[in-house]
């Protein structure tokens, strides 16, 4: 889902103190030797370029450790900021620098790698029937946190222990919601905002990581079973939700 090309350090690289370019970078230059180096000739012309090259190189060094996040995110195995700096061959001192934590990491590397709600419905796209659409778009919606669920777990434990960085989690269902009500939505924006409102947070709560964890984790289903149990949820909250509604 993710497609990053991925840059592998020099083995130069890892054999610095860090095991990674940073390190070498950061390493200071006896001052002996670095007033040998000013005399060469040229030095003075390449002087200019060494800052750009560094930010070239901070550059590749923080895709890398991006890209690598999605590799481990598509086996679907947890994720932890050591296995990260493993898996892009930097030090985890490194991956630090370059993100406080892991779900800062998960939320950059997570950004792009879901498709827009309209493309995610595409086969649905010609149904007006919003039981129909909902039902699609929670097996979607399903099936990829299945599939990331390493990233997932770990981006949902972050946002547990910190409150405030529960905000800042994707939320690709809300996106995935709205489209597939597009067909009622604005008939009841206008005639039961109410409605459309409680209808939208119901879907919520049943389509998301949280609802599978909870069928696959306590309830001890299988993932197959657990989706079709989401998808079922799903369809028979909008079926109830919009047959109750007065006509008009």
């Amino acid at each position: 889902m993710m497609q990053v090309d991925f840059h592998k350090e020099s083995q130069l690289d890892l054999c610095m103190a860090g095991g990674d370019y940073e390190t070498m970078m950061n390493t200071q230059v006896p001052p002996g030797k670095a007033g040998r180096q000013a005399q060469l000739p040229g030095a003075g012309g390449q002087a200019g370029q060494a800052p750009r090259g560094r930010e070239n190189q901070k550059q590749r060094t923080r895709m890398a450790i991006v890209d690598a996040t999605r590799r481990l995110a598509r086996t679907g195995i947890e994720i932890s900021m050591p296995a990260v700096a493993r898996e892009a061959l930097v030090s985890e001192a490194t991956a630090y620098r370059y993100f406080p934590d892991l779900a800062s990491l998960l939320r950059e590397a997570d950004e792009g790698g879901w498709p827009a709600p309209a493309e995610a419905l595409a086969p649905v796209a010609d149904s007006t029937d919003p039981v129909e659409r909902v039902a699609y778009a929670a097996e979607f919606l399903l099936r990829g946190v299945l599939s990331y669920q390493g990233a997932v777990r770990a981006m949902i434990s972050a946002s547990i222990t910190k409150p405030p960085a529960a905000a800042s989690r994707p939320g690709h269902r809300f996106g995935l919601i709205d489209y597939a009500l597009t067909p009622v939505a604005s008939t009841l924006a206008r005639t039961n905002p109410e409605a459309l409102a409680q209808l939208r947070r119901d879907l919520a709560v049943v389509m998301g990581a949280e609802a599978l964890f909870t069928l696959m984790d306590l309830c001890g289903l299988e993932p197959e079973a657990a989706i079709t149990s989401g998808v079922a949820t799903a369809r028979k909250i909008t079926q109830a939700s919009l047959r109750d509604l007065p006509a008009g």
